[in-house]
């Protein structure tokens, strides 16, 4: 295959990418541009332009973007009205923050004339399928190039003797192994490999770093109310705030009392099974509380198959189809149903528990005249249940009837 003559690479100045872009530099002789997006990862992104310069990078080849309100905006939200989660429990946080990444990476190839993409995504992961995926639904001519699927470096030792040899700076703590490896943006931490490669063990507790210990959280509850409009929060305790800002106060509230940890052993695409400890304070948070105003404004027929959907939604994300017709699909059904999820939930954080306690909506569907166990006023009758309980019994009598013969 012809070598690329432009790629922009997924850059996050760390030591593996600064590998890759040089290994692109050596093995291709080609032009590199650099792109590092700032998801609210918590990491100072500057440290990144300035290694690139140092790996001969032009400035005007260095692309830094704070993406934070588009992530959160326009992936995580939409997310989070499907109440999305992979496998019963996994708040997709890695998996959301891709197809972001990859469609800048198509873009930015698009306006600096590249050929190429290139991720530092290894070829045992999901990643890897989650950037491809994307980019080439994005753009079917685009190259992508895998480094981790085609070069030589097998190992840590091979990785540090290229670095020194082509004068990469290393972190000191990079010279070993390192204990795990971490994913973070705004919506969650990721965990995983090392010390969390024995599912047995109990993760260590220097790997979370978003959350408190629940068992040393504050011994006095605190109350959160968020509103909704749409399906979507808008205000927390009155305040309105942009997504990013949103997202980024209930990190800190959910944080604080330990809310949001997960040891997960989950199925991969690929076909393995992963262990992985996850800290996603504030969607924990959301989550509860987005269920609980759709538990007063979404019409039981609706709301039970949102859940028959969600699982599918869960999986084509997970799995990297962001950009498929059939999420789209679904995506298109799932923000017909929140029209009215209208409102705000008072939810108590406790030492490691987000508890819906209170919920209320303009376009509520909850009839306490209905429900009450005092007088009613004729708004129901209740000998009308009576038909349809024998309506409903008749298949299963008939059912009866026969198997006894």
């Amino acid at each position: 295959m012809t070598p690329p003559k432009k790629v922009v690479l997924a850059y996050s100045g760390g030591l593996d990418t600064s590998i890759i872009l040089k290994w692109l530099q050596t093995e291709y002789g080609c032009e590199v541009v650099t792109f590092t997006a700032d998801l609210g990862q918590g990491e100072e992104l500057e440290p990144a332009r300035q290694k690139a310069i140092l790996l001969g990078i032009r400035p005007e080849n260095i692309h830094i973007e704070d993406l934070r309100e588009e992530f959160v905006r326009d992936f995580v939200f939409p997310m989070f009205r499907a109440n999305a989660l992979y496998e019963g429990q996994y708040l997709l946080g890695t998996s959301i923050a891709r197809p972001l990444i990859a469609k800048r990476l198509v873009e930015i190839a698009a306006a600096t004339g590249a050929d190429a993409v290139a991720h530092g995504a290894t070829g045992k992961g999901n990643d890897q399928v989650r950037f491809e995926l994307a980019a080439y639904a994005l753009d079917p001519h685009i190259r992508v190039i895998a480094p981790w699927r085609e070069w030589g470096l097998t190992s840590r030792t091979r990785l540090i003797a290229f670095a020194e040899e082509h004068q990469i700076p290393i972190a000191r703590d990079k010279r070993g192994e390192a204990p795990f490896s971490v994913d973070a943006n705004l919506l969650h931490t990721s965990s995983e490999g090392k010390v969390l490669e024995n599912p047995a063990e109990e993760a260590p507790d220097y790997v979370y770093q978003r959350t408190t210990d629940p068992e040393k959280a504050p011994d006095t509850p605190e109350y959160v109310e968020i509103a909704f409009e749409r399906g979507d929060p808008v205000a927390i305790d009155g305040a309105r705030l942009t997504p990013a800002a949103l997202l980024t106060r209930l990190n800190e509230l959910g944080g604080r009392h330990g809310v949001g940890r997960l040891d997960l052993v989950e199925n991969r695409f690929v076909g393995m099974k992963s262990r992985g400890v996850y800290e996603t304070p504030g969607g924990t948070v959301l989550l509860a509380a987005h269920r609980g105003i759709e538990s007063i404004t979404l019409d039981r027929g609706a709301g039970h198959l949102k859940d028959e959907l969600m699982p599918r939604y869960a999986e084509l994300i997970y799995n990297g189809f962001w950009f498929s017709p059939e999420r789209e699909m679904l995506q298109a059904a799932i923000d017909r149903s929140q029209e009215h999820v209208n409102g705000s939930v008072r939810v108590k954080l406790y030492k490691g528990s987000a508890t819906v306690v209170g919920r209320s909506s303009p376009d509520s569907l909850y009839s306490e005249k209905h429900v009450t166990f005092e007088e009613d006023a004729g708004a129901y009758d209740q000998k009308d249940a009576a038909g349809f309980i024998r309506l409903n019994a008749l298949r299963l009598k008939l059912l009866s009837a026969r198997n006894r013969r």
